[in-house]
């Protein structure tokens, strides 16, 4: 029935899509396999794509050639760019999208790329051959057969939803569980671990009273993910803002001794930075209010989602807390929020191009690695189909460095530290995030993506074009001084203090209180280059020229960093060979396999007086 496929993507998530994708445009013949052709790319908790460091990884999946941005920008209701108070390492974009029109966009793009082919399917089992993985047996007792396989299964491995003290199978609220591949991959030698995750209830937005919330509307001028030029809805919907209160709190309570989390029922670890109601009265004792976030699902439907009220609570207990929260009065719920505990695998047994240590050829990708969130899984899956195509055709991997990507990040702490919680991306995990801004994804990885055939020419021109552009905006403003009759005014005005002679534009730049659009006000030269270039040109050469010295330091930093990063470590090598190594690095090495000198150093137990020992031995 099946032919024989390049690649098989098990899992329709935000990880599947994205690794079906890469691997077919790329030249693969990809088999999809997802249990509900209905569920593909659903967004199973928020409706909502970026926000801090995530917005940094969409742009990033966008530069590359993928369609997370694409798809978001298609299907937005309402845009905001977040930290704009703050530097631009920090200004992270983030969108509200219509959750249907999401997963519909998504389907369409995949049935538009020729060679997907989809399949309605739970897969038990992956067929391994000479410690290769060779295709997978469905449900269906169907075996298809493949050169590679990404597992990408989301929150579906032998899945328990917990609301109180119910507890059923599910991957997801209405989806039954995946069985099977878990126990088989335990066979095979991998290591399993729990992890939990949760979502709130949805309400029906016909029920509340938005006069008692706060209003908060997306951004008059409005930004984008995606770096082409996708058509943007010319509309923003609002989202709302209002608090839990002490009432709420003491109702929540009485339901405590009926929380699985409390009583034990749950073994896995949640989300630290995304923690259930019920965790967050417990661990703020001493806050008597939470903020709550209410959002639409979408421009049409009058489904909303109660973001940070993520809960499994009795049902009961919820609808009765819900409605002393200010607007929720009459409340009416359509369906609880609940907890859900599944099966990861510790990503230490990963490569850095997400291939598995024990089989060639099987690559994990998204929860599956201990992850959380849409942003962290597709841009998993985006490396593991990649890499999966590389591999069956004997290509270059592709493995990002720390000091290019957050995706690059986000891979190394996965595979080099591990997690025993979800892990979520932040700023303050990326070392050089300065240098990673949200602007320049494209300038960064937009060359990558092209050598690997994944962005056109014209794309890659675009992208010259760009940094030319801003860099010419840099050069004029370095090359051209003005004099104090034409500069002071305008400094006057934004109370910087006055110059005594003619000072270059670049020096004046650098000053906190002066944009580059108060200069133009005094340069007429300048003002027509500025006219005459993109909003993100012109932004992009006000970042070069504020925080110039800054990435000039920042620079140093990765070059002196680099001889550890391109020092590679042959896999085969032999750790117990070095008795000067201490037991843990040597147990630690053996586990990680890493690839570079750079990578070892920062393997948890492994101390700079081991990494002295390697290098010693390495020459």
């Amino acid at each position: 029935m099946f032919k024989k496929y390049n690649i098989i993507v098990v899992g329709g998530g935000h990880a599947g899509c994205e690794a079906a994708a890469a691997a077919a445009n790329l030249g693969s013949s990809v088999l999809l396999v997802t249990m509900n052709m209905g569920t593909i790319a659903q967004m199973s908790c928020n409706p909502a794509m970026g926000g801090v460091a995530k917005g940094q990884i969409v742009r990033e999946i966008d530069a590359m050639g993928g369609y997370s941005g694409i798809i978001a920008d298609k299907t937005t209701i309402q845009f905001r760019m977040l930290n704009r108070s703050k530097g631009p390492a920090m200004w992270s974009p983030r969108t509200q999208n219509d959750r249907m029109r999401f997963a519909e966009e998504w389907r369409l793009q995949l049935e538009a790329l020729p060679n997907v082919d989809m399949w309605q399917d739970t897969v038990r089992e992956i067929i391994v051959k000479n410690g290769r993985a060779a295709g997978v047996v469905t449900s269906l007792g169907m075996s298809i057969e493949s050169d590679a396989v990404v597992l990408t299964n989301g929150t579906f491995l032998n899945g328990i939803i917990h609301i109180g003290e119910k507890r059923f199978g599910g991957g997801r609220t209405g989806e039954k569980a995946a069985t099977g591949l878990t126990e088989q991959l335990i066979t095979l030698g991998f290591e399993a671990g729990r992890m939990k995750t949760g979502t709130p209830p949805r309400v029906d937005g016909r029920s509340l009273d938005y006069s008692k919330m706060e209003e908060q509307w997306g951004d008059s001028e409005r930004g984008r993910f995606s770096f082409t030029d996708v058509p943007l809805p010319t509309e923003q919907r609002c989202c709302w803002i209002t608090y839990t209160n002490e009432q709420v709190h003491e109702t929540l309570k009485e339901g405590f001794e009926k929380s699985p989390m409390f009583t034990g029922r749950i073994k896995g670890l949640g989300p630290r930075y995304c923690p259930s109601i019920e965790d967050k009265i417990n661990r703020f004792a001493e806050r008597d209010r939470h903020q709550i976030f209410v959002e639409p699902e979408g421009w049409k439907t009058v489904e909303i989602y109660v973001n940070g009220f993520s809960t499994s609570l009795p049902e009961d207990v919820q609808q009765r807390a819900l409605r002393q929260i200010p607007g929720f009065e009459n409340a009416k719920m359509y369906r609880p929020g609940y907890a859900i505990e599944y099966d990861y695998f510790p990503p230490m047994q990963l490569d850095l191009t997400l291939e598995t240590h024990r089989i060639k050829h099987l690559f994990f990708a998204g929860q599956i690695n201990g992850t959380t969130g849409y942003e962290e899984a597709a841009s998993q899956g985006l490396i593991a189909g990649i890499n999966a195509h590389q591999r069956i055709n004997d290509g270059h991997e592709l493995i990002l460095k720390r000091s290019e990507s957050y995706i690059g990040v986000l891979i190394d702490d996965l595979v080099t530290k591990g997690t025993e919680e979800p892990y979520r991306m932040f700023t303050s995990r990326a070392e050089h995030r300065l240098l990673l801004r949200q602007d320049n994804a494209d300038a960064r990885l937009t060359p990558i993506a092209h050598k690997l055939g994944l962005v056109s020419d014209e794309r890659l021109d675009r992208v010259k074009q760009k940094v030319e552009a801003a860099d010419k905006l840099v050069a004029y403003m370095r090359d051209n001084a003005i004099g104090p009759d034409t500069l002071n005014p305008i400094l006057h005005r934004v109370q910087s203090s006055p110059v005594t002679q003619k000072t270059r534009l670049f020096q004046i730049l650098t000053r906190p209180q002066v944009g580059i659009y108060d200069l133009a006000m005094a340069d007429t030269a300048l003002a027509d280059l500025i006219n005459r270039s993109d909003r993100e040109v012109v932004e992009q050469a006000e970042i070069k020229v504020k925080y110039d010295s800054y990435f000039e330091k920042e620079m140093e930093i990765v070059n002196k960093m680099r001889k550890m990063e391109d020092q590679e470590i042959n896999p085969d090598f032999d750790y117990t060979a070095l008795v000067s190594l201490s037991k843990e690095a040597r147990e630690k090495l053996i586990k990680v396999k890493p690839r570079t000198l750079g990578q070892a150093s920062r393997i948890s137990g492994v101390s700079p007086s081991d990494i002295s020992v390697l290098m010693i031995h390495m020459g």
